[in-house]
């Protein structure tokens, strides 16, 4: 039996999601076995999930997966290389194969462009570029290009992170076999595609209170349709009390605040009204958004540069089925994963609760009381 790894966030799970899921099957085999590896209560964007991770995971067996693994959280608010290298990690001590999403759903291109990206001749180029003001996306386009002209860099959101993906398999000498498959839709659609849709276009659509569900495979749905949602909005006093309230120090300590980027944000922190203000005014041409929202949760979280760059020591369980139970096992014997209620003397324990109890603080419904996920239990399915 093969065992194929999805890194994912399910922020909302879709019909697109579950084609991914049915296109594992018609590769490796009906009784090939599939294992999420998922992003918690935060996500990669700088922003609450904004379902509670247990009905994500709940939704995702539903939807055909067998096991699903909770993604550190200090990986899942990595920029996109360490979101990558993290997961890769983690699931190269017990899958076959990665599956992951992409524009160009072509693995040779893709691996190409992972080769050029850990060349030794192409840090100095990046460097040179960033010299220039350039964002570092916009930075390693330009580098990749001078280092191999003719080349069609990746510059479409998933194909950015499938190189991410090839890259760690590359770097780690993972076991992993990559295996992209084309992404139908658009990603930043405004609207909801009937087969492909966009996540963005349905957490819009939640947000309205539109018909979303029927964007979602039909036995997910009752996962959702009675779900509290969770948004950045409702937590915007919460995060704005704590950043009013940081010393300097814990700003320098701050993630992603190199080149005195963390200067700039506790001044716009300490002068401005809104979330949006204080993110608007330290976004620039050089630093995107997501990182700024990146740095901001982090802050809120009590995440530190040394927290999120130090290897997260074990996984939880969220979720499995019958078959899931056999790759649990053997996930079990090749690396630390902990159980939900399970407790542990590591400091990244209290990190988790600390990181649990706040999520509360971002329902749409009002805030709910500390202690909640530490009561939820494995969602086991038959």
């Amino acid at each position: 039996m093969k065992t194929v790894g999805i890194i994912c966030e399910y922020n909302p799970l879709h019909r697109g999601h579950r084609k991914q899921i049915d296109r594992i099957r018609q590769q490796f085999g009906p009784e090939a076995a599939v294992c999420c590896l998922m992003s918690g209560n935060y996500v990669q964007r700088g922003a609450p999930a904004i379902v509670d991770k247990s009905i994500r995971a709940k939704a995702a067996i539903l939807a055909g997966a067998d096991l699903v693994l909770e993604l550190p959280v200090t990986y899942a608010l990595s920029s996109a290389e360490g979101f990558a290298a993290g997961g890769v990690r983690i699931l190269s001590t017990f899958c076959d194969a990665l599956c992951f999403g992409t524009e160009t759903g072509e693995k040779e291109t893709l691996l190409a462009a992972a080769r050029l990206l850990l060349s030794e001749e192409f840090p100095p180029l990046l460097r040179q570029e960033l010299q220039q003001g350039l964002s570092f996306p916009a930075a390693r386009q330009a580098a990749m290009e001078r280092l191999h002209p003719g080349s069609t860099p990746p510059s479409l959101p998933n194909d950015i992170l499938a190189v991410e993906y090839c890259k760690a398999i590359l770097s780690q000498a993972s076991p992993l076999e990559p295996f992209p498959i084309r992404r139908e839709g658009s990603y930043h659609a405004p609207l909801p595609d009937p087969e492909n849709p966009s996540a963005s276009a349905l957490r819009s659509l939640m947000l309205r209170s539109g018909a979303w569900l029927d964007y979602v495979p039909e036995a997910v749905r009752n996962c959702f349709r009675s779900a509290p949602l969770h948004t950045l909005e409702a937590g915007e006093r919460a995060i704005l009390c704590k950043l009013r309230t940081m010393p300097d120090e814990a700003f320098e300590a701050l993630p992603y605040g190199t080149e005195g980027l963390w200067r700039k944000l506790m001044h716009a922190a300490r002068e401005a009204d809104t979330l949006d203000a204080i993110v608007t005014s330290v976004k620039s041409k050089r630093y995107t958004r997501t990182r700024i929202d990146r740095m901001v949760l982090c802050a809120f979280l009590g995440i530190t540069r040394e927290m999120l760059e130090a290897p997260a020591p074990y996984t939880r369980v969220l979720a499995f089925s019958e078959r899931g139970r056999a790759v649990l096992k053997l996930a079990k014997e090749n690396s630390d994963i902990l159980n939900p209620g399970e407790r542990t003397e590591h400091p990244y324990w209290a990190l988790e609760k600390r990181c649990g109890d706040l999520y509360g603080l971002f329902c749409s419904e009002g805030p709910e009381p500390p202690g909640a996920e530490e009561k939820r239990r494995v969602c086991y399915l038959p």
